[in-house]
């Protein structure tokens, strides 16, 4: 298989189709070459056949040489020609390994945040969406880690292609453009907030996104642009807005869409719609030609695939193209992602940064395989926290979309305290994602005294804070402040705001002036059960502690369900 459109419909709910080896290839090598491949894509598609291709960012100023981009990887433009779609067959399924690394360090980012804010402040632009890539060595099979990311990010306009050099993997949320006969419709996305741990955190964030003003401005900047873009195609009076400020919710992010519909003139071609449209306002930023200018300046390298347009058109003309974000290139053993956002007045650098860490979580969950996991103590066959664990490893299932059989997790549960009738035991409980339930013990031993604990030497930053919200078996970020010393029994850890935030192994309890205080969720930690128990029984309440007020601190307490408060000593 060359290519594989999975895009949603609405009549039939997903069109489905995949594509062999292609009868023709169309290729634009040179800026002045994309227009004449737009035009024999228009041809192809008259005569009844399928066209699935792409444009790369760079291929901008074949429209329009005010739109500044770097230089671009070659081809700017390619589309497979088909004669027929073949049956969709099951991707791969093969697991897959990825270990994505970020190409800007935390100073670059605000400094490029600093230089828009100035741009924004001296009347130049209104907004600007600042990306940068993450890139990985990936040898493995692209349609395995294709049907990762599309387990990973469910439900969008997604797209394979083989180009034989290439293969390009987007799972993108995002419609670029749907043409159907005459009406166009762009929905452009922009605006968003991480999705909650429990339904309540979870509605509370969708209406705060709903009711931010940031967000809103956002959206309707570029709302507007692209009202002004589809008028250069359209029918006098014809562009509307039947929809505007729309909550998507995605597996990690609730995203802000709006629907901007208008009526194309008779004349109007394929390719006019590209130069009227390309790039997508949502991906640039306004005015657009601006705000190209300072990406250029800021961004230090191509796009590529990553912000351009991924889509096919049918045979007749109709034609659909996603915006590819959250989007894989795959080239010469080289896997890269670009993740970014959009900079306006009210961006701070720990909102867009945090937003960025909130976008990649998708590659994050297609990295590697892993379990939903509860640790929980088991005391002579007994699991005093059962009913709280398999409510919140439920939850976890419902958020990563794992099979979830209750009373198969609570038979597993069954027969691991009949095996373990007698003595004190540590319970682990895991769940693969075809809602496999597997339960195993290991020995619990009491401490003989106060627990000896370390702080960690630098913050901790996850991949992805779904990993936060939800026990899995991905716990690389805790695993790297593991103490060596086996005097030692666990690291406090702190985020990137000088805040405590937990332990690699369970939650905190701070005595300062007569109260036990516990960081709040929003420092970023695990809401363990003890912690919750403790916080119910009014033992603990929630408060902000930063490293800055340790000596202030008169005690300290590890907390977990399997282990329970345990008196501790900072070394």
């Amino acid at each position: 298989m060359h290519a594989l459109i999975d895009f949603p419909d609405p009549e039939r709910g997903r069109e489905r189709l995949a594509f062999g080896r292609p009868a023709q290839v169309l290729v634009a090598h040179r800026l002045d070459e994309v227009r004449p491949v737009l035009e024999a894509v228009e041809r192809q598609a008259a005569r009844g056949r399928w066209c699935v291709g792409f444009l790369r960012y760079e291929a901008a100023p074949a429209f329009d040489a005010a739109l500044q981009t770097h230089a671009g990887v070659d081809p700017l433009a390619w589309f497979g020609v088909h004669d027929h779609a073949i049956d969709a067959t099951e991707a791969a399924a093969a697991e897959t390994a990825v270990d994505w690394r970020s190409t800007w360090e935390a100073a670059r980012f605000k400094a490029a945040l600093a230089r828009i804010a100035a741009a924004i402040a001296d009347g130049e632009v209104y907004q600007v969406n600042l990306t940068a890539p993450l890139q990985a060595r990936y040898d493995g099979d692209p349609r395995a880690l294709f049907a990762a990311l599309q387990r990973a990010q469910p439900a969008g306009w997604c797209a394979y292609i083989d180009t034989g050099r290439e293969q390009v993997l987007s799972v993108s949320p995002e419609l670029f453009f749907d043409r159907r006969g005459a009406r166009l419709l762009g929905r452009p996305m922009k605006g968003t907030a991480p999705r909650g741990a429990t339904p309540e955190d979870d509605a509370r964030l969708a209406a705060a996104l709903l009711a931010s003003e940031k967000e809103r401005a956002e959206n309707l900047m570029i709302v507007d642009l692209i009202r002004n873009d589809l008028s250069r195609v359209a029918a006098i009076g014809s562009v509307a807005v039947p929809r505007l400020f729309h909550l998507e919710p995605l597996p990690s992010v609730w995203q802000m869409t709006s629907d901007v519909v208008a009526r194309m003139r008779d004349d109007a071609t394929l390719a006019d719609v590209f130069a009227a449209l390309f790039p997508c306002g949502s991906v640039t930023g306004a005015p657009k030609v601006t705000a190209m200018r300072l990406i250029r300046e800021l961004e230090a390298r191509e796009r590529g695939v990553y912000c351009g347009a991924v889509g096919l058109v049918r045979p007749g003309g109709d034609a659909t193209f996603n915006v590819p974000i959250r989007t894989v290139s795959l080239r010469d053993g080289v896997a890269t992602c670009g993740i970014g956002s959009g900079i306006t007045a009210d961006s701070t650098p720990a909102g867009e940064w945090a937003e960025w860490r909130h976008k990649r979580a998708f590659v994050e969950r297609a990295a590697r395989p892993f379990e939903l996991l509860e640790t929980m103590r088991m005391e002579d066959g007994r699991l005093p926290a059962r009913a709280a664990h398999l409510q919140r490893m439920a939850a976890a299932a419902r958020h990563f979309g794992y099979a979830w059989r209750e009373a198969d997790a609570a038979a597993a549960l069954d027969r691991l305290a009949a095996d373990h009738a007698q003595g004190l035991w540590l319970a682990r409980l895991t769940l693969d994602r075809q809602g496999r339930p597997q339960a195993t013990a290991a020995p619990l031993a009491e401490p003989a005294g106060p627990l000896r604990v370390v702080l960690a030497a630098h913050c901790i930053e996850h991949p992805s804070p779904e990993f936060l919200r939800f026990k899995t078996t991905r716990r690389e970020s805790y695993e790297r402040f593991a103490p060596r010393d086996p005097a030692v029994f666990d690291t406090l850890l702190w985020n990137e705001e000088g805040e405590i935030t937990e332990f690699t192994r369970g939650n905190v309890a701070l005595r300062i002036d007569g109260r036990w205080v516990t960081p709040p969720l929003r420092c970023g930690l695990l809401p363990g059960i003890g912690r919750a128990q403790c916080i119910a029984r009014h033992e603990i309440v929630e408060e902000a502690v930063t490293r800055e007020r340790l000596p202030q601190v008169q005690a300290l307490a590890f907390i977990n369900s399997a282990r329970g408060w345990l008196p501790a000593v900072l070394d």
